[in-house]
């Protein structure tokens, strides 16, 4: 990459300078600090500027710090694709970017990206699944690992380890070793019936209709 080119900090200071971003020792990626209120534009430029076109987003995990505050942190990692993926003016360069945004204990919250990104829907209720967080103005935010009748979030450092929950299920979720013995033999003999059939229910050719 082209050294003399602005970085992607001085470039977002450059088109928001009233946004809140400050830039963060990178390890193996530029990082950047961004406050929640200002994810939103924060998150729109990078996709949109024409020396940024960072269309790709890749993930959104979190952290939980307890007992510091802010006591969450929000970690998004967006990539460009150079000219694999370049606006009508021209390509970017090719980078990745990891932004982090803080949240504080008692208001776990932040905007959500999916009007950016729409693939950011299901990493987000990933999130709010297990942290906790809530993604405003995501269009369909609910529980995507636990059932919707789990109660807390598994990845909250004050989730008890230990924990005991009966299942809301309508079937048994378990079996016995016959029982499953025979589902197994039951889906071989399927799949050996299938295959004297083949797909479509027309028969392999050389095969007998005759066979058992």
């Amino acid at each position: 990459m082209d050294q003399s080119l602005p970085s992607i900090y001085e470039t977002l200071r450059q088109a928001l300078p009233d946004a809140a971003i400050a830039e963060i020792a990178p390890s193996d990626m530029p990082t950047l600090r961004v406050e929640r209120d200002s994810l939103v534009d924060v998150a729109r430029t990078l996709r949109d500027h024409p020396s940024l076109q960072f269309a790709l987003f890749a993930e959104c995990t979190a952290a939980d710090y307890l007992p510091s505050e802010p006591r969450f942190e929000l970690v998004y990692h967006m990539a460009c694709l150079g000219a694999a993926y370049a606006q009508a003016g021209g390509a970017a360069p090719a980078r990745r970017v990891r932004l982090k945004v803080p949240v504080p204990g008692d208001d776990p919250r932040a905007p959500s990206l999916v009007s950016i990104w729409p693939n950011a829907g299901w990493p987000e209720r990933e999130v709010f699944d297990l942290f906790g967080i809530v993604f405003e103005g995501h269009p369909d935010l609910r529980r995507i690992l636990m059932s919707d009748d789990w109660d807390g979030h598994p990845l909250r450092k004050d989730y008890p380890v230990q924990i005991r929950k009966s299942t809301a299920s309508w079937s048994p979720m378990q079996v016995s070793a016959e029982e499953f013995a025979r589902n197994v033999q039951a889906a071989r003999d399927a799949a050996v019936a299938q295959s004297k059939i083949g797909p479509f229910g027309k028969r392999p050719p050389g095969s007998s209709s005759t066979e058992g």
